[in-house]
């Protein structure tokens, strides 16, 4: 059994955020039904590779769903939500704040007719202060909440790949499961907020911020992690990234390529100093490892017991022996999208993957047994149908 098993989500979403906290839900065993509107739907269905009208981007967001389409801007598309609501356990939405409310679709609303409900609204910016309805996607949240000035060195940086928009999505999980187990002592459900903002500050203030945290002014401000820990290391003929943070690890390293005397050096033998003269002691052990190829460094890297990797590019990760012994992709038949790779949930519990959910669904692929399932009956839905309220 999973360990969400017989819960219902409802999810209103476009792109990331809820998407993806909801499909993790789901890959936990949760029943997720993904509301979209009529039309075009989530615009996630249409950005990167696609086959069969619907994106790789979208299907990894998206799997283990049922889909419906429903025109929540009508009196009709509101009051058959709320005639779902007394059996859904957690509604999830990424919509600015005050959307729902103005659908008759906010929390109040619909926490009065299921007071078990755990109601979860993401927004960009928070609900309060002068940028609470403005636009956020995930390039503004890194911009605003100091992720690309802790990666530039200088100037800012940013991580490619949308990291506040899947952070505020594992934070979305967390408190949701933490409402659901405060449901269990209590009885009652839950309104959570929840912004990209304070999700992408949090997530980068411990490491990002050291100089940033203590405020007395006799402080002793010292390099961040970042800044030792992250680089390249520049052999004979590529690259490998060492990360000896103990003393005992830098001792090893340092013997095991025969800088031993580096030890003795009064700027390095202690670790603090080591620290403090940090740029200096790169320059020169640099010079040490252009003399050995990557294969060479690896081998005394490891024979030495310091952590040590190369860089691998997309086609290497999918082959190393390690993610094959994780099993931690699987290769599926996509209805529509034909044959795909998908990466298992991380969680393992009792020791084991769970299955990836279902293909990511067709546009509305759903809508007609999701009714049935909620007791509709045919002449409602045929009704809801003709009169384009769904779809």
């Amino acid at each position: 059994m999973k360990p969400l098993e017989g819960l219902t989500v409802l999810e209103f979403s476009t792109m990331i955020t809820a998407s993806f906290a909801a499909m993790q839900m789901g890959e936990q065993g949760a029943r997720i039904i993904k509301v979209e509107p009529l039309g075009a739907g989530d615009p996630m269905r249409y950005i990167g590779a696609t086959k069969g009208g619907i994106s790789s981007l979208f299907a990894n967001c998206n799997r283990g769903k049922e889909a419906i389409r429903v025109d929540i801007k009508t009196p009709e598309g509101r009051d058959l939500i709320c005639s779902m609501i007394p059996e859904v356990d957690v509604v999830i939405h990424n919509f600015r704040p005050g959307i729902m409310d103005k659908l008759g679709l906010g929390s109040d609303a619909l926490r009065a007719l299921n007071p078990r409900l755990i109601y979860t609204a993401i927004s960009g910016f928070g609900t309060t202060g002068p940028k609470h309805n403005a636009p956020a996607y995930d390039p503004i949240i890194q911009a605003q909440s100091g992720i690309t000035a802790t990666q530039g060195k200088g100037e800012p940086e940013f991580f490619r790949t949308l990291i506040c928009d899947k952070i505020t999505a594992y934070t979305a999980c967390q408190a949701v499961t933490s409402a659901l187990y405060l449901r269990e002592k209590t009885g009652e459900g839950q309104h959570i907020d929840l912004s990209m903002l304070d999700s992408g500050l949090f997530f980068i203030f411990p490491d990002g911020f050291q100089n940033h945290t203590l405020l007395d002014e006799d402080i002793a401000p010292q390099p961040l992690l970042i800044d030792i820990l992250y680089d390249s290391t520049v052999t004979r003929d590529g690259a490998v990234t060492i990360s000896a943070g103990t003393a005992d690890q830098q001792m090893r390293s340092l013997i095991a390529m025969g800088m031993e005397h580096l030890l003795v050096d009064e700027r390095f033998n202690e670790m603090e100093k080591l620290i403090a003269n940090i740029d200096v002691f790169k320059s020169l052990v640099a010079q040490e490892y252009l003399k050995y190829t990557t294969d060479e460094v690896i081998q005394r890297m490891n024979g030495a017991d310091v952590p040590c990797a190369r860089f691998l590019n997309h086609d290497e990760v999918l082959a190393q022996p390690q993610i094959e012994a994780n099993d931690s992709v699987q290769v599926i038949e996509h209805p529509l999208m034909g044959s795909m790779r998908v990466i298992k949930a991380p969680p393992r519990f009792g020791g084991e993957p769970l299955p990836p959910g279902s293909p990511s669904p067709a546009h509305g692929q759903h809508t007609q047994t999701v009714l049935e399932s909620f007791e509709f009956n045919e002449a409602q839905i045929k009704a809801l149908f003709s009169k384009g309220i769904v779809s």
